[in-house]
């Protein structure tokens, strides 16, 4: 018999992964399927910032920055191990936007939405001045302020975990094919990447499917009634760290761009990103030499030290599925979320939700707004439950990583603290999942890569959707950086190996 679902998401980012959460929450049967990895697009490309969006007031978009500021707390007490403020130094540049502007765009970012734990904004001295030891002499002065990091793949999946903690069922490598609307449901068809196929019923379907947004909605039959979408590139690049200190960069450029600085996994700097029209396939963006250069020679404005593009030791690319407001500048284009709701042409019809645009940083209040559309046309009256909920691994006292990390290190203190760190961090309370009844490193399984554990391994595939090596490496851990190629091979090879032994047992 077929199964009968309350609400079908077609699409594994956050804005899905937010939505499946939030609607199994209120006690609704969800089914979300994606057809590759959780994350494995859009929501694994981003700048990795939660944040207000300082140069968003420029375009007047005040309600995004509005939403987007009170979220940054939100989520900071959700998920503590993944999510922490970091410190942004803004320097002056004569050039460009006047010290007048800067200031009163930072008196309305600290003041458009209430902080609890963030720091508000500040004059600073770049002369002599450890943020300033990176810099040009040329720049003396600026400001600092605050916003928060995320790890962004991390999220998505973290919110897939707990939408399947609520009920939903998550499956990845499953592609949503078509939808056919009847009187009171439509029919979806999903096929897997071993080739299977299988019909499955649902009485709303959300489509947050990211740049493959309009093609979802051609394949409900209503192409005629997609709205419009607007790709755009972002890119980035990743150097060996270029400063000592935690503070990020947020540097200005003559175009009225702007461009992050930011420490990222100990040993680097990420740099991004750039705002290009893009009309290829979602699924093979890349980044472009052109933009490269165009990275380089912003940083490079203002860096003492210049950075080559031979240090260069990873990049990567996105496509933001943006919603065209018909801005002829990439760069201005609105992040606000757009929803298509379309209920049919007849009393009761099935209704199907498109999602456009979005931030990272907002994701959980659209979600919670796409529920309040759905809410009515489902028979749903749950009220809204995720801003004051945790993430998983989250349920820490206090929300105090520091404190969790230290009692971390007195109960595992013979795990390396390089491996405790990165756990914690990670996984947060379900590191001891993951390192169990273990009492030495021996127990932990293979070391298959350095740093990386077959206990870590197991739990990823048993509780993260983790079946391939780039899942692993670059989704579910940023491990892939620094790694040599043998090293990757042999974590490939594990996963054959896993693969054998499960088909043996079958």
């Amino acid at each position: 018999m077929t199964r009968t679902y309350d609400l079908l998401v077609v699409g594994g980012g956050i804005n899905g992964a937010g939505i499946a959460r939030d609607a199994a929450g209120r006690g609704l049967s969800v089914l979300l399927v994606e057809q590759r990895d959780l994350a494995s697009a859009t929501s694994s490309s981003s700048t990795k910032l939660i944040h207000g969006g300082l140069r968003y007031l420029e375009h007047y978009e005040f309600r995004l920055v509005r939403e987007a500021l009170q979220e940054r707390e939100v989520l900071l007490s959700a998920a503590p191990h993944i999510i922490w403020p970091l410190t942004f130094v803004l320097p002056h540049h004569k050039g460009l936007r006047p010290k007048w502007m800067l200031r009163a765009g930072l008196f309305l970012y600290d003041h458009l939405a209430r902080r609890k734990r963030l720091h508000g904004s500040r004059s600073v001295s770049l002369n002599g001045t450890p943020e300033g030891d990176p810099l040009k002499a040329t720049f003396s002065s600026g400001f600092s302020y605050s916003d928060c990091w995320v790890d962004d793949a991390r999220l998505v999946v973290l919110n897939a975990q707990d939408a399947q903690a609520h009920g939903a069922e998550i499956r990845t490598r499953t592609q949503c094919k078509s939808l056919v609307r009847h009187a009171d449901h439509w029919n979806a068809q999903l096929s897997q990447d071993d080739g299977s196929t299988q019909v499955v019923r649902a009485r709303s379907v959300v489509n947050a499917a990211g740049p493959w947004v309009t093609e979802m909605v051609q394949n409900a039959g209503l192409g005629d009634k997609a709205a419009g979408l607007r790709l755009v590139k972002g890119s980035h690049i990743i150097v060996p760290r270029i400063h000592d200190h935690d503070h990020c960069y947020i540097f200005q450029n003559g175009d009225g761009r702007i461009a992050f600085a930011i420490p990222y996994q100990r040993e680097y700097t990420l740099i991004g990103t750039t705002d290009i029209p893009y009309d290829g396939d979602p699924a093979k963006v890349k980044i472009s030499s052109d933009e490269i250069d165009y990275l380089l020679e912003l940083v490079n404005g203002y860096l003492a030290k210049p950075v080559s593009r031979d240090e260069i030791v990873w990049d990567y690319a996105g496509v933001r599925p943006l919603y065209d407001d018909k801005n002829a500048n990439a760069s201005a284009v609105t992040r606000d979320y757009v929803f298509d709701l379309d209920t049919g042409d007849t009393e009761n019809a099935p209704a199907i939700l498109s999602i456009y645009g979005g931030k990272i940083t907002t994701y959980r209040r659209l979600a919670e707004h796409a529920m309040q559309k759905l809410g009515p046309v489902l028979g749903n009256t749950a009220p809204d439950w995720t801003a004051s909920a945790i993430l998983p691994g989250g349920d820490m006292e206090d929300g105090d990583f520091d404190r969790f990390l230290a009692t971390a290190k007195a109960r595992f203190d013979w795990v390396p603290d390089l491996l405790l760190h990165r756990l914690a961090r990670c996984y947060g309370t379900a590191l001891y999942r993951i390192i169990g009844d273990a009492s030495e490193i021996s127990q932990l399984g293979q070391e298959v890569a350095p740093n990386l554990y077959e206990c870590e391994l197991l739990y990823l595939i048993a509780n993260e959707w983790a079946t391939t090596t780039d899942d692993v490496l670059w989704r579910r851990t940023k491990l892939g950086l620094g790694m040599q190629s043998d090293q990757v091979d042999a974590v490939t090879h594990w996963f054959a190996t896993q693969a054998r032994l499960g088909q043996a047992a079958q």
